[in-house]
């Protein structure tokens, strides 16, 4: 008679090899959303492989002036005013950057709020990628009811106890992104990474940190406003606009599309795909605009909220690339 055999216990799935190293969870708290608005809180928990945290880091920011929506991130002008300037901390939150992706949840904007502290302060974050976890999210097709960070973090059963709060948010996004990353992993999913290039929409005419007073709050920087991507020059699109896109589709030559946040799709590529199907990229929405693609309908951009404003279609990143499959003709232009 044969004995039953030992159990084994399970063998652990191969990593994928092309998955980054490390990983630092970022988010900040700002002043508003626009170009010249400035960090009041920064947050990073910095993780390995695999997504186990390794050590976390927080810091108030003196933005320097109002501190903006003190409903929403709790810092008041006195609470912030012995906070340290943005170029006190650059160089200790650079080492927590350094050699990792930055995970965000809507990483376009807490990328573009980083590289323009950066830019202000003559210098630039080591960080060569980005990752949303509203992307891969999506890119995971996570049964969520919207993209906000709570219903990521109630799908996986992380409890958010302060929300707004930067140390707060990173934790909780850090905690769900790692069962995200391994449920990547599992399904050899390619990470939906994104190129982060430093800004120079800002010239430092204080020269960075040099332009500090013994730390004081003199420090004085004019910078002067330029586009934050390089500008590409698009053939005109050569079809009338006829106007929104029904609900169901389908796209139409001569549709205005507008794009806002990180998309899986390389921006460009995907603006290049949408300009040979004969249609009109605009940088901006308008009463004019057929449709907004974004991944975060939930955000609070400038897009968005007119989008909301002047009701114009809403769909995202996956929805679109179906409907390029099948765009149909301009009216009245080929016969």
């Amino acid at each position: 008679m044969h004995a039953p055999p030992i159990p084994q216990p399970p063998q652990p799935q191969p990593w994928p090899e092309a998955y980054p190293d490390g990983y630092a969870v970022v988010d900040v708290e700002t002043t508003g959303l626009g170009r010249d608005d400035r960090i009041v809180s920064a947050a990073v928990y910095r993780l390995d492989a695999r997504g186990d945290v390794q050590d976390h880091w927080y810091s108030p920011v003196n933005p320097q002036r109002d501190p903006g929506p003190v409903w929403i991130h709790g810092l008041t002008s006195a609470m912030l005013d012995d906070a340290p300037l943005f170029p006190e901390i650059a160089a200790t939150l650079a080492e927590r950057l350094d050699g990792r992706v930055l995970v965000a949840h809507n990483a376009v904007f807490d990328w573009s709020m980083l590289a323009r502290e950066y830019a202000r302060a003559n210098s630039a974050a080591p960080v060569e990628h980005r990752l949303c976890t509203i992307v891969l999210s999506k890119e995971l097709r996570l049964p969520l009811a919207n993209h906000k960070l709570e219903s990521l973090a109630a799908h996986y059963g992380v409890v958010q106890q302060r929300a707004h709060h930067a140390l707060d948010d990173a934790r909780v996004l850090a905690e769900a992104f790692r069962p995200s990353l391994h449920l990547a992993a599992e399904a050899g999913l390619r990470l939906p990474l994104h190129a982060c290039r430093p800004l120079t929409e800002w010239a430092d005419g204080s020269g960075g940190m040099s332009g500090l007073n013994n730390g004081s709050a003199g420090y004085r920087s004019t910078y002067r406003p330029m586009s934050w991507r390089p500008s590409r020059k698009r053939p005109s699109c050569p079809y009338p606009n006829p106007g929104r896109m029904p609900a169901e589709g389908p796209l139409t030559q001569g549709m205005r599309v507008a794009f806002s946040g990180d998309t899986a799709i390389d921006r460009e590529l995907l603006e290049d795909r949408a300009t040979d199907a004969g249609l009109h990229v605009a940088s901006s929405v308008s009463r004019l605009t057929s449709l907004l693609v974004t991944n975060d309908p939930d955000s609070p951009s400038s897009k968005v909220t007119k989008a909301g404003q002047f009701g114009t279609p809403v769909i995202d990143e996956r929805r679109f690339v179906e409907l390029l499959k099948d765009v149909a003709p301009a009216p009245d232009v080929h016969g």
